[in-house]
């Protein structure tokens, strides 16, 4: 794992540290979920922490992204004095060929079936 050397600088997984159970846990979280779906939308954009309309506190959105970093699916960066997200789509389809696209067309499914968001 990478080393923050001041407090600007978040740590991430190398590529090769990702880790599939990783992953798949931080994928597992209907919010987190959202999140990457969201990204997914998006493109390469980068995006801030509170261009994301979550049910959760401030603190507890904060957690999902830490999780989301951590485990390698999203990359964050300070911009200013904000946090910007970028979905890692390169390194997991390296890595997992075809895994985000098949969780994301699931999910996209699911909430159609469901009408959720």
């Amino acid at each position: 794992m990478t080393t923050a050397t001041n407090a600007r600088v978040l740590d991430h997984p190398a590529r090769e540290e990702i880790r599939l159970e990783a992953v798949l846990h931080a994928l597992s979280d209907p919010v987190r979920l959202r999140i990457v779906r969201a990204m997914a939308r998006g493109g390469a954009d980068a995006f801030s922490c509170s261009y994301f309309d979550l049910p959760v506190t401030k603190s507890t959105s904060t957690h999902h992204f830490r999780v989301l970093r951590e485990s390698g699916v999203v990359r964050q960066l300070y911009r200013g004095t904000a946090k910007l997200n970028m979905l890692r789509r390169d390194d997991l389809d390296a890595l997992f060929p075809g895994l985000l696209d098949g969780v994301l067309a699931a999910a996209e499914a699911q909430a159609d079936r469901l009408g959720a968001p």
